[in-house]
């Protein structure tokens, strides 16, 4: 996929394993839950980020990736660990400069330690970070003029086609798939993947309601139009991004607990626990196979 000899540190494991599990939770409603363990496809660039990252290395062909993430930011990370494998500099540009004096949180020190430089912006650059005139200017300001520059969240037309492997991967074995959603891309290219029948529903991560239209822009950016049965539940956030009440906390240890997996917070839990909730309701039909795609697996510093 790569010309670099490094290429065998990038290889992953495709398609990831579909694996059903026993909960009384969905049982008693008559749904068979499957998990999607995206997880398990590489060490370091876990589910969709392998999926979202691949086509962009390629499109970069050996020059620096740029790229933009929170404090926290899981893209950032991936990015920075297949720059170490594959020998590419990297730099991330994070939000919030009054970060730049202080200690680097795990996160952060994880992508530092793997060669990424970090680049803190104030939160109004950050905002208008896609503007011409000020990705120019941060360009610049990086030193990194010549970069290959990759959104937040890694969501862009190449990702979104790289991500529709997953939903073809799923064609047949499932009438329902979901998943957390960040930024909107892998959510796009599962759809498409899926093609008529399956239904792909996402989970939001983050409040504000925008991403139907983004999901819609990502498709049209792709595909040149729409694909596949998709929707969202913006019900299951726990008050946005990276916020983990203590209800969240127990649900997931209780999911590791019942089922060996462990479970990430910021994402899989939220879905997870959505899932949970919508059979309780009665949201899918007895006999449905219900896919959840384990999206990541959680952060050890």
């Amino acid at each position: 996929m790569f010309d670099n000899e490094r290429v065998t540190d990038l290889r992953p494991r495709l398609p990831s394993p579909l694996q059903e599990v026993t909960d009384d939770r969905f049982a008693r409603h008559g749904v068979r839950l499957l998990l999607k363990r995206d997880d398990l496809i590489h060490p370091e660039l876990i589910g969709n980020k392998w999926r979202k990252l691949a086509p962009n290395l390629e499109r970069a062909a050996g020059r620096t990736l740029l790229t933009f993430g929170g404090a926290y930011s899981n893209h950032l990370r991936a990015t920075a660990a297949a720059g170490r494998l594959l020998g590419l500099p990297t730099v991330g540009v994070v939000r919030g400069d009054e970060l730049a004096g202080r200690p680097l949180n795990p996160s952060l020190a994880r992508c530092a330690a793997d060669g990424m430089r970090l680049r803190f912006v104030d939160r109004a650059t950050y905002r208008r970070k896609t503007e011409p005139d000020t990705l120019s200017a941060v360009l610049r300001a990086a030193g990194a003029e010549d970069a290959y520059v990759v959104p937040e969240g890694g969501s862009n037309a190449a990702a979104v086609r790289g991500c529709r492997a997953l939903g073809e991967e799923l064609r047949g074995r499932a009438d329902v798939v979901a998943l957390a959603v960040g930024t909107g891309g892998t959510l796009a290219g599962l759809a498409a993947g899926l093609a008529r029948g399956p239904r792909a529903l996402g989970i939001p991560v983050l409040r504000g309601g925008f991403l139907g239209e983004e999901i819609r822009r990502l498709q049209e950016e792709a595909f040149g139009g729409p694909r596949g049965d998709w929707s969202l539940d913006e019900r299951f956030h726990f008050g946005g991004y990276a916020r983990v009440t203590p209800e969240l906390e127990a649900f997931a240890a209780d999911f590791e607990r019942r089922h060996g997996l462990p479970v990430e917070r910021l994402y899989v839990a939220k879905s997870l626990y959505a899932l949970v909730v919508l059979a309780e309701e009665g949201a899918f039909a007895p006999g449905t196979r219900l896919a959840a795609v384990v999206t990541g697996s959680p952060f050890t510093a």
